[in-house]
């Protein structure tokens, strides 16, 4: 496998410049000859010199291609633009699926050993679509076995709903979903820790809805722990989301919500910045820094690299 990471440099009205800059200042010259950024090398000029950053850059024509000394390799994206962050909705778009596709297809080629994509805004890609549903579409996962998994140090979260409305997460969650998603989880942690993690799932309703007859809780999510445990899943639940991560999630590895913010908003207090999104089911290995786009703090010198190093870090752990 190869060594090599490719960084999608992302959404270019975001502080994404200067999150790689802080970032490539802190890596060692190893780790520097297997990055490879993919993103436009005259927007990238135009954004370092209106932050006033100093950081050598150079165009390559492809991933093998190497640069002498401590300069950042750029695999070039067509894009037009004026301001360098203030960068067209169409443009914006068009940039971040051409480079998402290029990533894809060096990945599936197993001409980089993973990729990690900077912050995208996703009304870039399309309605509830996020960088995890765009990829595992483009890796025809069908079967919604894709699991978005936000790492920290000690503990991991996963929603099984994603960027879906919470007025359709109920028709989302299904005991096939359920069951799917934690045993691609149960099945990624075996092969990366060499052990079954140990799961909590947390009901959908305040209170786990009592666990009255007709509530999900006993209808969708009790059957599915119960055929997860058959299957020999280390598995509680469901655990009610408010009480959980008082003290209880530290007797998990992985803690499974039922939609998105249940088990992020929470999950993001106790990590701060040192949590990473994982994607777990596709046919590579994919990464990004757990957090948004942050405009309000371009050009503020205020942006934390701290997410995109731990991405660095986990992928060269992962990719040896």
């Amino acid at each position: 496998m190869s060594k090599k990471i490719a960084i999608v440099f992302g959404d270019p009205n975001s502080i994404n410049s200067e999150i790689i800059f802080k970032s490539w200042k802190k890596l060692d010259l190893s780790t520097k000859k297997r990055v490879y950024l993919i993103s436009n090398y005259n927007l990238l000029l135009k954004q370092f010199k209106d932050l006033n950053l100093a950081i050598k850059i150079s165009k390559v024509r492809d991933i093998n291609e190497e640069v002498k000394g401590n300069r950042l390799k750029i695999l070039d994206v067509g894009i037009e633009f004026k301001n360098p962050f203030k960068v067209s909705n169409n443009e914006t778009s068009k940039f971040i699926k051409k480079s998402l596709n290029l990533a894809h297809n060096l990945a599936i080629e197993k001409r980089v050993g993973g990729i990690i994509n900077c912050a995208i805004d996703k009304k870039h890609l399309k309605k509830n679509f996020g960088v995890t549903e765009y990829l595992a579409k483009k890796c025809n996962i069908k079967n919604n076995s894709e699991v978005m998994l936000i790492k920290g140090k000690k503990l991991s979260v996963c929603p099984i709903t994603t960027h879906v409305d919470l007025k359709d997460v109920i028709k989302k969650i299904t005991p096939k979903v359920i069951i799917s998603k934690i045993k691609t989880a149960n099945k990624w942690y075996r092969k990366n820790y060499g052990k079954s993690p140990k799961i909590a799932i947390l009901g959908l309703n305040p209170h786990n809805a009592e666990f009255r007859p007709n509530s999900e809780e006993v209808k969708i999510i009790l059957p599915s722990i119960i055929k997860l445990k058959n299957d020999g899943i280390k598995i509680d639940g469901p655990i009610a989301a408010d009480t959980i991560f008082i003290n209880d999630y530290r007797k998990y590895d992985l803690v499974f919500g039922m939609y998105h913010d249940q088990v992020l908003a929470p999950f993001k207090t106790l990590s701060k910045f040192e949590a990473i999104n994982v994607t777990l089911g596709l046919k590579y290995l994919r990464v990004s820094p757990d957090h948004g786009i942050a405009k309000n703090l371009i050009r503020k010198n205020k942006a934390n690299p701290t997410s995109l190093i731990e991405c660095i870090k986990f992928i060269k752990k992962i990719v040896k």
